[in-house]
């Protein structure tokens, strides 16, 4: 029994990982996510582990005596906590364990091959290109089998990244040996979407260098915004340089906000072109999680009017409640239902115009700014039945004051 006849799964990369034959590859499929294909059936022994790491294939999750923690946390360092995504405090969860002699592996983009990767960090200087969020989904198996089980690592993805590598560490009974982090996931937009929204950036930058999915420079409320260098327009951006790289931060040539009606964030945050596993078979929404510790934007009310960013961190197990303790943190503690608020409950739906973005990102001819008209409809609709909603309700109090 293997993972052959497994299709459009989470595609978390675990099952290459621990296989013993090396005949696991993970590939984008069709509509351009990542799955995994048996490359040699004639050498599978039917050991089953494959299946048996592998989140997609079970229903329930991997941890199952979670104690919930909730916190509104942010880094005490200003600089960090400007350059971060929200509060900062995943930067600051892999800092304190480097220092404790922990190994992080975590998610970097790559401008060379154009997609989101884990990695082995060691250091805080080659810690900082896992700052920021990156709305792509990410090729974990070189980063994941770079992993010494025998040593301490912090290993941070999505949450159907994490479920199958706890089941991968349960297995091996080295679970003492890692902390693991998730965070409150959308979903995962299809990489067609990616590559046809940087290969429009790149007829005017050039060939991208540099990438930011998020940036606080009008305020953490309207940092959805993409920022890109190319070589064209900027210098190539080392950031294993200097630890100094975190603290300047990059504003990129190309500059591009969700406010704006950026195209990538309009279509991926539309749900139109989603993993069929995150409309089917999500099992992590809100406070379900395998991870020790999870992270988001604390986007509710009570904290509304603060723009320096906060962190909304759920600890699941003692030993990541612990950890957060020793971060140079703030931590507020909350009910769970303030720090989740705004996080989706649900799993994502899929509009009627779903087709329609899909005929796009499968034709290299067409633009996405054909792509982006239908959610940009809906969304001029939406915006009309709230206009005429608050003038009913004008007039609805003027009527009542007569």
């Amino acid at each position: 029994m293997n993972i052959g006849n497994i299709k459009d799964c989470f595609g978390c990369g675990v099952c290459a990982t621990v296989c013993a034959r090396h005949i696991i590859d993970i590939r984008l499929n069709a509509d351009g996510f990542y799955e995994p294909q048996i490359t040699d059936a004639a050498k599978c022994t039917d050991c089953g582990l494959c299946t048996e790491v592998c989140s997609y294939s079970h229903e329930g999750l991997a941890l199952t005596d979670a104690c919930i923690k909730s916190y509104a946390a942010w880094s005490n360092d200003t600089q960090v906590r400007r350059k971060c995504s929200s509060g900062g405090v995943g930067f600051e969860v892999g800092r304190t364990l480097i220092g404790k002699d922990y190994k992080v592996c975590g998610v970097r983009y790559n401008p060379d091959t154009n997609r989101a990767e884990h990695y082995i960090a060691t250091t805080v200087e080659e810690l900082i290109p896992s700052i920021g969020s990156k709305y792509i989904q990410s090729y974990t198996v070189d980063g994941f089998k770079a992993i010494n089980r025998k040593e301490k690592y912090l290993v941070t993805g999505t949450p159907c990244q994490i479920d199958s590598f706890r089941r991968y560490i349960r297995k091996f009974r080295c679970e003492d040996n890692f902390i693991l982090m998730d965070f409150f996931c959308h979903g995962v937009p299809s990489m067609w979407l990616w590559r046809k929204y940087v290969a429009e950036v790149e007829k005017k930058i050039g060939k991208i260098t540099y990438a930011s999915w998020r940036n606080k420079l009008t305020g953490w409320h309207d940092s959805w915004a993409m920022s890109m260098d190319g070589e064209k327009t900027g210098e190539k951006v080392d950031w294993h340089d200097s630890y100094n790289m975190l603290i300047r931060g990059k504003k990129g040539f190309y500059n591009s906000r969700l406010s704006q009606g950026d195209p990538f964030y309009r279509l991926f945050l539309s749900d139109s072109c989603l993993g069929k596993a995150c409309y089917d078979k999500c099992k992590f929404k809100y406070d379900h999680s395998s991870a020790d510790i999870r992270i988001g934007d604390l986007w509710g009310k009570t904290y509304k009017d603060n723009e320096d960013g906060v962190s909304a961190v759920i600890a699941f197990t003692s030993k990541g409640d612990e950890l957060l303790h020793q971060c140079n943190c703030t931590l507020v503690e909350h009910t769970f239902e303030v720090i989740a608020e705004f996080q989706m409950k649900t799993n994502p739906i899929a509009p009627a115009y779903t087709s329609k973005v899909w005929d796009n990102l499968h034709d290299a001819d067409r633009s996405l700014s054909q792509a982006v008209k239908y959610p940009n409809r809906v969304l001029r609709i939406k915006r009309w039945k709230g206009r005429m909603n608050h003038l009913l309700r004008i007039i609805k109090i003027k009527y009542q004051f007569k």
